[in-house]
């Protein structure tokens, strides 16, 4: 049997989830300026190809995001419409955990620190 939550707590998720998400959004701006800087700063043609890749794979991070911010958004939908349908007792009525998307989120973090990772040491060694 799904793990359930309280409605409050899983809104409570989705809005930590959304914080989190506008925090890489804001990472992936900062990090898109360093590799400018680093890309004008240098002629090598490795390095080019390197600062593309990572362009690229910045690119793929902020469709992630938006998807994730898409999903989150609609299980929140389902939230607002299980009190409407019936409000009473809404703060004490639990529902199926959102399993699938807590985990998609979590692996989200894992995978973007790692790129963060990589791109800082990729900066470091090319400033």
């Amino acid at each position: 049997m799904p793990q359930q939550k309280h409605l409050a707590e899983l809104h409570h998720d989705h809005r930590e989830w959304k914080n989190i998400l506008f925090f890489y959004e804001e990472d992936i701006v900062t990090m898109k300026k360093r590799l400018e800087e680093v890309a004008s700063k240098n002629t090598d043609r490795e390095m080019h190809g390197l600062v593309e890749r990572f362009q690229n794979k910045l690119i793929i991070q902020s469709e992630q995001i938006d998807i994730l911010r898409h999903d989150i958004n609609a299980c929140e939908d389902v939230l607002v419409k299980n009190v409407e349908h019936n409000p009473v007792a809404s703060d004490k009525r639990k529902i199926d955990d959102h399993t699938e998307l807590r985990e998609r989120v979590q692996t989200f973090e894992l995978l973007f620190n790692k790129l963060r990772k990589d791109l800082n040491a990729f900066v470091a060694k090319w400033m």
